[in-house]
C-alpha cells in the first residue's frame, strides 16, 4: 500500500492575491515594452540617432528595442538560479524596482546633442537592464503561480509518493 500524503490547503485569497499581482507585473511589464515600441517609431530615431536617415535612426531604434527582447531569457535564468536560493519574493521585488528604474533611465537620458555617442549607448543600456529585469519578472511571476496552484489543477505537480 502506497501512501499518498494530502497536500496542505491553500487559502484561496492568498492564491488569488499571487495571481493578481503577477498579472499585474507582467501587465505593466508588457505596457512598458508597447510604450517603448512606440517611441521607437516616432522619437528615438532623431533624438538618439540623428546623424543617420530618418529610416536608418528608426531601424537603429528598433533594434535596441529588439535588445531587450534577446536578453529576455537571460533574465529568467538568472531569477530561477538567484530565486531558487534567496526566495522568489526578495527576486521579485527586485527585479520590479529594476524594470522601473531602467523605464525611468530612459527617460532622463540626455539625447545626442547633448552628449554625442553616449546617448544610444545609455539607451542601449538601459533597454539591456529592462529586458533583463522583464525575462526575471515574468519566470519569477509564473514560477510563483505554479506553486500556488492547487494539486490536482492544470500546471501543478501532484506530490511525490512517499515510500511505505
Amino acid at each position: 500500500m502506497t501512501h499518498t500524503p494530502s497536500a496542505p490547503e491553500v487559502d484561496p485569497k492568498a492564491i488569488r492575491r499571487v495571481v493578481v499581482a503577477s498579472s499585474i507585473g507582467t501587465v505593466i511589464e508588457w505596457y512598458d515594452f508597447a510604450l517603448y515600441g512606440v517611441a521607437s517609431a516616432l522619437v528615438f530615431g532623431p533624438l538618439f540617432f540623428p546623424s543617420q536617415s530618418s529610416v536608418a535612426g528608426t531601424l537603429a531604434s528598433f533594434a535596441v528595442f529588439a535588445v531587450a527582447f534577446f536578453v529576455r531569457p537571460l533574465g529568467g535564468l538568472i531569477a530561477a538560479h538567484v530565486g531558487d536560493r534567496v526566495g522568489r519574493k526578495p527576486v521579485l521585488v527586485f527585479t520590479i524596482t529594476l524594470m522601473g528604474a531602467a523605464t525611468v533611465a530612459v527617460g532622463l537620458l540626455p539625447t545626442y546633442d547633448a552628449v554625442g555617442a553616449w546617448a544610444p549607448v545609455l539607451l542601449l543600456l538601459t533597454r539591456i537592464l529592462r529586458g533583463i529585469g522583464a525575462g526575471a519578472e515574468f519566470a519569477g511571476a509564473v514560477t510563483t503561480v505554479a506553486e500556488y496552484a492547487p494539486v490536482g489543477s492544470a500546471g501543478s505537480t501532484p506530490p511525490s509518493p512517499r515510500p511505505p
